[in-house]
């Protein structure tokens, strides 16, 4: 008999695990071991342990670091592979995505009137801001250094974009994590953040004033996916893991208590919890992911010095 549980090592957080692994082993009988830690210290285990591996399936980490460490996955055709455009997914079949992140504007509609607040990512370059938009150091998070490289490009590119950059930048309160983010502009310290999607949402439902924003200049999607770790100890195990956690009614669930956005586009948002917009009606920028990961280091030095100049 097959060893009856999987080794899943993931970047996502808690909330989530708790969710999607008690569904899944109360459905498959499989139990889940959880090795939780940010995604470059995932990856890194991976590559330590490629002649012993000791997980089966790697969750919750970026389109970037899943190309860029392909060879440590195996091939898996999911069975929901048709419903997840092919954007999403490995053209080989040796990663598949699940979640997508949208970069969105957070506004608390009790400090700041809903009318008052705005519209695009260009509008956060008003002086008046100052001080009043709260941003995670890009140094700590993967998804605050998309969005700064994503305003470059958005911004002209180049010397013009980076100008444009220092002045939004100029304008924000520079904090050390995500969640403090989320909980500055719920409870109302700060009345903007540039944030994740699924945290406007989340603090809307636990009944904050929390509008979620999106850019009409446009923002960019990042995706998370799952691959099955090349010769890890369960496979089937693995294999049942990347079909569960991409099926319809699984992304709903996973909708319903965590607003994670699924990448397969079958689901009918507008009537399940949040009505959140469909993809296809706001406006998606392309990303030059490996362009920015390539210049990862330089980069961030330079957001810093720009951070402190303005401070």
């Amino acid at each position: 008999m097959a060893q009856q549980k999987v080794v899943i090592y993931s970047s996502n957080d808690d909330t989530l695990h708790k969710l999607a692994f008690s569904a899944f082993t109360k459905e498959t009988g499989i139990e889940v071991e959880p090795v939780s830690a940010g995604s470059g210290v995932v990856i890194k285990r991976i590559q330590t342990e490629k002649d012993r591996p000791g997980g089966d399936i790697i969750w919750g980490v970026s389109r970037s670091l899943l190309d860029t460490n392909k060879q440590y996955f195996s091939t898996y055709t999911s069975k929901n592979k048709d419903a997840t455009p092919a954007e999403f997914r490995e053209p080989g079949d040796l990663w598949i995505g699940n979640n997508l992140h949208l970069m969105v504007i957070l506004q608390n509609t009790k400090v700041l009137p809903e009318a008052e607040g705005p519209k695009t990512w260009a509008d956060l370059l008003d002086p008046k801001w100052k001080g009043k938009i709260a941003f995670t150091d890009p140094a700590n998070s993967g998804s605050a250094y998309s969005t700064v490289t994503m305003l470059v490009d958005l911004f002209g590119g180049g010397d013009a974009g980076w100008v444009k950059v220092k002045q939004l930048i100029a304008n924000t309160k520079v904090l050390n994590r995500s969640s403090l983010v989320f909980q500055g502009v719920g409870n109302g310290e700060y009345p903007l953040g540039i944030s994740l999607e699924y945290a406007g949402y989340i603090w809307a439902k636990g009944g904050a004033p929390v509008k979620t924003i999106y850019p009409a200049d446009g923002t960019i999607g990042q995706m998370e996916g799952v691959a099955v770790i090349k010769g890890g100890p369960n496979s089937e195990g693995a294999k049942a893991f990347v079909d569960f956690i991409n099926r319809k009614d699984v992304r709903e669930m996973i909708i319903k208590e965590t607003f994670r956005r699924p990448t397969r586009q079958d689901l009918d948002l507008a009537n399940l919890p949040g009505s959140m917009p469909a993809l296809s009606s706001l406006k998606v920028l392309p990303y030059k992911e490996a362009e920015w990961t390539a210049v990862r280091g330089p980069t961030l030095e330079k957001i810093k010095d720009m951070i402190q100049e303005t401070r």
